[in-house]
């Protein structure tokens, strides 16, 4: 049980994509991230990217870290979104499926071990980037409410949060 639930053990957790900085990846040889779009970068019912998030954007592209949005949502949610702005994206990834993570990695032309995953939900970005071997960090996610079809992981996720904070595998004080 315990080698299942790692799955689900993010390598790292912040409390928003704004503390990835780029020169902290860097040192750690990270040339790509591959992020998931609804309450990791904006809320889930947000059309468009913050002016900080879009500062966040270019102060990536400035260090030569590439970007792609890798998102289980429908394509003319995620292309509104990433076109605006030039980044690569997937749609309808099927993510805890590894099949779009190998397509992102693929797209930008970098190894696993340079790429990190982000994401807010365990039972998706976390397990599909684990599974798929990248270093994988979770976000607090930006709104307190999300759609439908992720309502019924938040509960799961709850669940092996607690047992990781009663382990000792995960501190944090921000509700998930």
């Amino acid at each position: 049980m315990i080698l299942l639930l790692n799955n689900f053990l993010p390598n790292e957790h912040v409390k928003d994509v704004f503390q990835i900085d780029p020169q902290s990846l860097k040192a750690r040889g990270v040339k790509a991230i591959i992020t998931d779009l609804d309450n990791t970068l904006v809320e889930w019912d947000r059309p468009n990217a913050t002016p900080n998030l879009i500062k966040w954007f270019a102060n990536m592209k400035e260090h030569n870290i590439l970007v792609t949005i890798v998102s289980n949502n429908q394509e003319k949610r995620v292309k509104a979104f990433a076109d605006p702005l030039g980044i690569p994206f997937i749609y309808e990834a099927r993510k805890p499926l590894v099949k779009a993570f190998n397509k992102a990695v693929a797209m930008m032309g970098v190894k696993k071990e340079e790429t990190v995953v982000i994401g807010d939900q365990l039972l998706t970005d976390v397990l599909g980037g684990n599974r798929s071997g990248f270093y994988t960090i979770l976000v607090v996610p930006v709104a307190q409410s999300d759609g439908f079809a992720t309502r019924f992981n938040r509960m799961i996720e709850r669940r092996i949060m607690a047992w990781f904070k009663r382990k000792g595998l995960l501190q944090w004080e921000d509700k998930m």
